[in-house]
């Protein structure tokens, strides 16, 4: 149940924080940010079993790849047997050869009366001599056979190695294209899924920050809530009940130096012209404008638009500043804007967030009600 508050007046105000759609809308979207993660979470899971799947599967081309450098080392060992043998037939051939030639040549001149065979083939005539000459022929002629039929035989087994070594190479090439063929295989399949991990995996670090962000937001905003109602704000707040009412809607937003105008966050400069939001002076002067009142950009200015309050007798929307030398106004480095009981709504330093803190720290030096 909202609760009206009492303006100086005497009529009722809105109540100032942030109200129960922007409780609800928060933790709606703490809801939906956990459920995001959820579902990254389940994908991850998802994508962790595959990869498992994807592991064995790849395990299994790897072994395959182990077998074929087994299958390519047996290929080049019978290639060099092949090789080896194949100079041993051919070297053979080429001594059968040789020997065949000198038979030839022998035979030739036996044939021609030419070296010692002449005497016994065409010496003296006579039966013995014709039985010795017969005996001798039939010799050379089963010699000549087996000459040709080993010189036949080298040439085959020649033949049959130069063909089982063309094998043995054409064995080993394939063999290699393989195992390469299922390494590259494995590595594809790794590689491609690893990826796929590394994406999900950064997905989830992102929800999972903007779920953290979400939740911090709508603790500040349920906390602003309490604190709003349980403050008060009684007697002449009408304009305070405005400001901090516009200064809560905005927790949670980045701080953005320089940020900051009449109509809401914006970009800033230098290390916030990237950042849309508030800086301290930019917040305080958006939640003035909605009351009215116009402010500078500017600490300096903002501490001298209009009286300055003791701290025992601040107000909701009063500005509560900071310096560096509580007792030098030109020290002045940081305000924030006053919601009751001792808490005030600031944009804190770079990389904070607007937040609802306590006034009570270091360098307090006092605070302002603007006037206009």
């Amino acid at each position: 149940m909202a609760i009206a508050l009492t303006t100086g007046t005497g009529t009722a105000a809105a109540e100032p924080g942030p109200s129960d759609r922007e409780v609800t809308e928060s933790k709606k979207a703490v809801r939906e940010r956990a459920a995001a993660v959820g579902r990254v979470k389940a994908r991850l899971a998802q994508a962790t079993g595959e990869l498992e799947r994807i592991s064995a599967a790849a395990a299994l081309a790897m072994e395959r790849y182990n077998g074929e450098l087994v299958k390519l080392e047996h290929a080049r060992q019978a290639y060099e047997n092949s090789q080896r043998r194949l100079g041993e037939a051919e070297q053979r051939y080429r001594q059968i050869r040789d020997e065949a030639a000198v038979f030839a040549a022998a035979a030739y001149r036996a044939g021609t009366g030419v070296n010692q065979w002449a005497a016994t083939v065409a010496g003296r005539t006579g039966p013995q001599n014709f039985m010795d000459r017969a005996a001798l022929m039939e010799v050379l002629g089963h010699r000549q056979a087996g000459m040709v039929e080993r010189v036949r035989a080298a040439r085959i087994i020649a033949d049959m190695f130069r063909r089982q070594t063309r094998t043995a190479l054409q064995d080993r090439q394939v063999a290699t294209e393989r195992a390469e063929s299922a390494k590259s295989a494995a590595e594809r399949l790794l590689a491609a899924q690893r990826e796929e991990l590394k994406r999900i995996k950064a997905r989830k670090t992102i929800l999972v920050a903007r779920l953290g962000r979400a939740r911090a937001h709508a603790a500040e905003v349920q906390q602003a809530r309490e604190q709003a109602r349980s403050a008060g704000f009684h007697g002449g707040v009408g304009r305070g009940s405005i400001v901090v009412r516009a200064a809560l809607k905005w927790l949670g937003t980045p701080y953005s130096w320089g940020g900051g105008t009449v109509t809401g966050p914006s970009y800033g400069v230098a290390h916030g012209a990237n950042i849309r939001g508030f800086d301290c002076s930019g917040l305080a002067l958006h939640a003035w404008n909605k009351a009215g009142v116009r402010l500078d950009h500017w600490t300096g200015t903002q501490w001298t638009s209009g009286p300055h309050v003791p701290t025992g007798r601040l107000r909701p929307g009063d500005l509560v500043f900071f310096a560096n030398d509580a007792s030098d106004p030109s020290t002045i480095h940081h305000v924030g804007i006053y919601i009751g009981r001792g808490l005030m709504v600031e944009a804190p330093y770079t990389g904070g967030r607007v937040r609802v803190s306590s006034i009570w720290r270091a360098g307090l030096i006092g605070a302002t009600r603007p006037a206009g």
